[in-house]
C-alpha cells in the first residue's frame, strides 16, 4: 500500500486541517482509493499530500475546475519534481511550490509511506491486532502515549537499542493519525472534575 494514505496522514503531512481534506474529497477533487488490506478506510494516492498543502496556503481560491486540474498536473509529475518546480495552473499564474510547501514534501511523504510499510504490522495474532512496531509487542499507540508523557525519542531508543529513531517518529505519526475508536478507558469523569 505504498503511496496510499488516509485523510488524516494526508493532513498531519501537509500540516493542514483534516477539514480542508474532507472538503477536497466531499468536492470529488481528490479521488478516493477503496483498499481491501485497510478495511473500508478510504486512502488517498501520494499527489494528496502537496495538493493538501498548496490549497490551503495559496492566497487565493481556486475554481474546483482548477482544483481538480491541479490534482490532475500533480499526479503526473515524478515524486522528485513533485514539489520541487513551479507549477503553472492557468495562463501567466505559476505557483512557486517550493517555496509554498517546501522542495520535499511529496519525498517526505513517500519516506513516511515507506517507513510505515516497513517498521508497522497490524497482525490478529500479536496484541489481539493493535498495531504494532515489527519484531516487538510495543503498540504504536504506547510509543504515542511515552512521547506525550514527557519521554524524548532517545528514551525510548535507550530502552529498545533495536529499534530506529524512523520506527518510532513513524510509530508516533501513525497513532495520532489513527486513533483508538470505541470508549474511552479509565475513569474521563475523574479529569472534569
Amino acid at each position: 500500500m505504498t503511496g496510499q494514505f488516509s485523510s488524516r496522514e494526508v493532513a498531519a503531512l501537509a500540516d493542514v486541517s483534516v477539514r480542508s481534506v474532507d472538503k477536497a474529497i466531499e468536492e470529488r477533487v481528490l479521488a478516493g482509493i477503496r483498499a481491501k488490506a485497510r478495511g473500508r478506510r478510504r486512502m488517498l494516492p501520494l499527489h494528496a499530500v502537496p495538493y493538501a498543502a498548496i490549497v490551503t496556503r495559496l492566497p487565493v481560491t481556486l475554481s474546483l475546475a482548477t482544483k481538480r486540474d491541479l490534482v490532475r498536473r500533480l499526479s503526473e509529475r515524478p515524486v522528485a519534481s513533485m514539489t520541487s518546480e513551479p507549477l503553472e495552473i492557468a495562463p501567466a499564474v505559476v505557483v512557486d511550490i517550493p517555496a509554498l510547501v517546501g522542495s520535499d514534501l511529496a519525498e517526505r511523504a513517500e519516506r513516511y509511506s515507506k517507513a510505515r510499510e516497513d517498521h508497522i504490522v497490524t497482525d490478529p495474532e500479536i496484541m489481539g491486532g493493535t498495531p504494532v512496531l515489527r519484531g516487538t509487542r510495543m503498540t504504536v499507540y504506547s510509543v504515542l502515549g511515552r512521547l506525550e508523557g514527557g519521554d524524548s525519542v532517545e528514551d525510548i531508543l535507550d530502552d529498545n537499542p533495536h529499534l530506529s529513531r524512523e520506527a518510532i517518529e513513524t510509530a508516533a505519526l501513525y497513532a495520532r493519525t489513527h486513533p483508538l475508536v470505541g470508549r474511552p478507558g479509565g475513569r474521563p469523569w475523574a479529569k472534569a472534575a
